[in-house]
């Protein structure tokens, strides 16, 4: 028999995550504030580029993401999905499909905070019980992190580099959140579309209806699709 974490036995290893980042995340909070000593966040791959990333950051909408997972499955293209650690949580099987149809699987926090309004103690604090749960539920490291709303500062980055993460922006942004004009969604993904670019879409109506044409449009302009990290040359 396979050894699956079922739910309950995730929320128990949660529990016990946060109360060890309560101590440990402390102690590294205060030790390591050295400002300066961290990479900078990637907005593309363009040096490095071998093709297109697309990137969906999700806290809702779980029906949307198994809808983008078979279209993704459709087209034969890989993308990568940043999650929530709240949403990860009550959604432990849709993560595993996630990642068992080829995708790659990052952070995207655990309670969608305002990273940039954060110290450093908090940043840490955040961020880590996601990427423990994660990699709870994967049984792989997680290696890339998405601040919500693009939101950091200099503590954001230095957690990240503390925990071993990349932190990745954007190069372009639907606005498929605030936006349900599946043309105008389709057109920012991929009006003059160049090769190396990140694509930042949700689990929206929107992009269900235009991720079709997102897909073909980029097929057709000679892009390939790839992961993130595969895409900075890892």
């Amino acid at each position: 028999m396979k050894n699956k974490l079922t739910p309950f036995i995730v929320n128990a290893v949660l529990c016990a995550i946060i109360a060890v980042t309560c101590v440990v995340g402390f102690a590294d909070g205060n030790a390591v504030q050295v400002s300066g000593e961290h990479d900078q966040p990637y907005y593309s791959a363009k040096e490095t580029a071998c093709g297109v990333s697309l990137m969906f950051n999700v806290y809702q909408n779980t029906s949307n993401v198994y809808k983008i997972l078979d279209i993704l499955n459709e087209f034969d293209v890989s993308a990568t999905f940043f999650l929530g650690g709240c949403w990860a949580d009550d959604n432990v099987d849709c993560v595993r499909e996630i990642a068992k149809n080829g995708h790659e699987i990052g952070s995207h926090g655990y309670f969608h905070k305002d990273h940039s309004a954060m110290t450093y103690r908090q940043n840490y604090d955040e961020i880590l019980p996601s990427i423990k749960l994660l990699n709870a539920i994967l049984g792989s490291d997680i290696s890339l992190f998405a601040p919500p709303s693009g939101a950091f500062n200099e503590n954001t980055l230095s957690a990240c580099s503390m925990l071993g993460v990349k932190a990745i922006m954007w190069s372009r942004d639907t606005i498929d959140w605030r936006d349900s004009d599946t043309k105008l969604i389709c057109e920012r993904a991929t009006q003059n579309i160049v090769n190396g670019e990140f694509i930042l879409m949700h689990p929206m109506d929107v992009t269900v209806a235009a991720l079709p044409d997102i897909i073909s449009y980029i097929s057709s302009s000679g892009l390939s699709f790839v992961t993130v990290s595969k895409n900075l040359g890892e």
